[in-house]
C-alpha cells in the first residue's frame, strides 16, 4: 500500500539542513555523536521501507563522530551522510548496484570519495544505485527496489536513488551523488530535492574517468536546500580547483542581476513532454518573468543522431564497466549475474561498434552548439524529465531490453545534454502534483557558470518555497 515515509522528529537533527547541523556543532549546541545517533535512528526507521542503504557501517560512523572536532577546514565536520556505492571507500564494500559482485572491503578510497569525506562528513555507509548507474530507476532483478518516500509506489529515480530517498525522507540532510546522464538531477527531481550537476572535472573524478573519449560523470550531492549544495560546492572547490575553470566561490543568495532566460520545452530527442510537466515548466517561466527576468523561446542542441549516439556510447560504458569489474574483482565477480540492462546495452554496442567513432565525434560536436546558446542567454530553463516519475516496475531491469531502453529514452530526454557537453545543470523542485510527488524544472548554464545557476535557485526557493515531505498528510 502506498505511503509517505519521513524520519523527521523532535531529535537532535530536527529539521536542520546540513549547513544548520554544521553551524550547531560549531556553536556547541550539538555534538557530532548526538547528530550521528539521531541519523542512525532515522535510517533504521525508514530504510526497511525505502531500501536506500546498500551497506551500513554505523559502528565506524560512531567512532568517527567521537573523534570529530569542528575545524575551519572541514565545514561539514560532524554532519551525518552517506556515499553512493559506486565510489570505493577503504574498509567498505563496493558493489556498484550489481548482484554479481561479492561484498568485500575496498583496500583504498577513490580520489572522489576522499575529497567528499575531507569536508568532515560522518559516513554512515553506502547508498543504493542500479547496476553501474546505467538506469534511471533504482530497481534490481532480484533485490527489493529503492522506493520514493513521497509515495512508495513510485520510483526514487536513479542512479543516485538511495541517496535521494534518504535525504528526502529526512534520514540525513545531505548525501553524495554523481551524474553521468542525469543521475544527480533525475533522483533530485523524483524526490523534491536540489540536484546540481557540475561542470566537467570541477571536482576530482573516479579513477580512469578522464581517460574516456567523453567523460560524462560529475560528482556532487543531493540536498533539501540550495544553500547546502552551494556550501558543499564551495568546500569542494577549496580542496581542489581545476585549472582553466573560473572559481565559483560561496554563493550565498540571489543576485540583483536580471537574466535573459531561454525557455526550451522540446526534448532534444523529439519525444513529447507530458501535460503536467509542461504546466510546471510554463508556471516556472511565468514566475521567472514576474521576477524581472526576460524569457525567450529556444531549442536545445539536438538532431536525429543524438539519442542513438548516446545510447551507443552508454553501451560502450556498460561494456567497459563490466570488463573492468571482472578484472578488479576477479573470482569475487559472477558475470552471469549481470543485470539484463547492462547486458542489453553491451550487446547493442557490440552489434554496432563500428559506428562508435562517428557517434563520439557527433556527441563531442554538441558542445559547440550548447555553448553557442549562451552567447545571448544567461541560462536555459527546461523540464528535467519528459514525464512524471513512473511507478516501480515501469523500468524494471528484468523487462525485455528493447522495452526498457525505449521507456528510458522517453523518460530521460533532457539531462544527457549536459553530460555530453560538460555544461552545468541544476534540477529544482516544483509544487506537489496529482500523484503526490513534487515536480521539477531544470536550468542549464555555460561551462563554469554554476554561480548563476545557484543565484537563480536561491531566488526561486525564496519566491516559491520548496515543498516539504512533512507539509501534507500521508498518501
Amino acid at each position: 500500500m502506498a505511503q509517505r515515509v519521513n524520519a523527521f522528529t523532535d531529535d537532535a537533527l530536527g529539521d536542520l539542513d546540513a549547513v544548520g547541523v554544521a553551524e550547531a556543532i560549531r556553536a556547541g549546541d550539538l555534538n557530532p555523536v548526538e547528530a550521528t545517533e539521531a541519523a542512525i535512528a532515522r535510517v533504521e526507521a525508514v530504510n526497511p521501507t525505502l531500501n536506500g542503504v546498500a551497506h551500513e557501517d554505523f559502528e565506524r560512523a560512531r567512532s568517527q563522530a567521537s573523534a570529530t572536532h569542528p575545524h575551519q577546514d572541514q565545514p561539514f565536520a560532524g554532519v551525518p551522510s552517506f556515499i553512493k556505492d559506486n565510489n570505493d571507500v577503504a574498509g567498505m564494500p563496493t558493489r556498484s548496484g550489481s548482484e554479481g559482485i561479492e561484498a568485500h572491503p575496498a583496500r583504498s578510497s577513490f580520489p572522489s570519495a576522499k575529497q567528499f569525506m575531507a569536508q568532515g562528513y560522518v559516513i554512515l555507509g553506502k547508498t543504493t544505485l542500479p547496476e553501474f548507474g546505467l538506469s534511471a530507476s533504482t530497481e534490481f532483478p532480484n533485490d527489493p527496489p529503492t522506493r520514493n518516500p513521497w509515495n512508495t509506489d513510485y520510483s526514487a529515480g536513479a542512479s543516485s536513488g538511495g541517496s535521494a530517498a534518504l535525504v528526502a525522507s529526512g534520514a540525513v540532510p545531505i548525501a553524495h551523488a554523481n551524474d553521468g546522464g542525469g543521475s544527480i538531477r533525475i533522483p533530485a527531481a523524483a524526490n523534491g530535492l536540489v540536484g546540481l550537476k557540475l561542470t566537467r572535472a570541477r571536482t576530482l573524478d573516479q579513477p580512469g574517468a578522464r581517460l574516456l573519449p567523453i567523460n560524462l560523470v560529475s560528482e556532487g550531492v543531493v540536498s533539501r536546500t540550495v544553500r547546502d549544495t552551494a556550501h558543499h560546492l564551495a568546500a569542494m572547490e577549496r580542496s581542489y580547483h581545476k585549472r582553466g575553470l573560473p572559481a565559483v566561490g560561496l554563493v550565498r543568495g540571489a543576485s540583483r542581476r536580471r537574466l535573459r532566460v531561454g525557455l526550451a520545452s522540446q526534448s532534444p530527442a523529439g519525444y513529447p513532454v507530458d501535460a503536467e510537466t509542461l504546466t510546471d515548466l510554463h508556471a516556472t517561466a511565468d514566475l521567472v518573468s514576474s521576477l524581472g527576468h526576460q524569457v525567450v523561446t529556444v531549442e536545445l542542441p539536438s538532431g536525429p543522431h543524438f539519442e542513438p549516439d548516446f545510447v551507443l556510447y552508454w553501451g560502450l560504458l556498460a561494456k567497459v564497466l563490466s570488463t573492468v569489474t571482472a578484472l578488479v574483482h576477479k573470482n569475487q565477480f559472477d558475470p552471469e549475474k549481470l543485470s539484463p540492462v547492462t547486458l542489453g546495452l553491451a550487446k547493442n554496442w557490440r552489434e554496432h561498434w563500428g559506428r562508435t567513432p562517428f557517434a563520439i565525434r557527433r556527441l563531442r560536436a554538441t558542445r559547440a552548439a550548447y555553448e553557442a546558446m549562451f552567447n545571448d542567454l544567461d541560462v536555459v530553463l527546461s523540464p528535467t524529465l519528459n514525464h512524471r516519475v513512473p511507478k516501480i516496475g515501469h523500468l524494471d531491469p528484468s523487462l525485455p531490453f528493447d522495452q526498457v531502453i525505449a521507456r528510458l529514452t522517453r523518460y530521460v530526454g533532457f539531462t544527457p545534454v549536459n553530460n555530453v557537453t560538460g555544461g552545468p545543470g541544476i534540477s529544482l523542485p516544483t509544487p506537489v502534483g496529482t500523484d503526490g510527488l513534487p515536480g521539477s524544472i531544470h536550468f542549464s548554464a555555460a561551462w563554469g557558470n554554476e554561480a548563476t545557476l545557484l543565484h537563480m535557485a536561491y531566488e526561486l526557493e525564496e519566491a516559491r518555497p520548496f515543498a516539504r515531505i512533512t507539509d501534507a498528510d500521508a498518501v
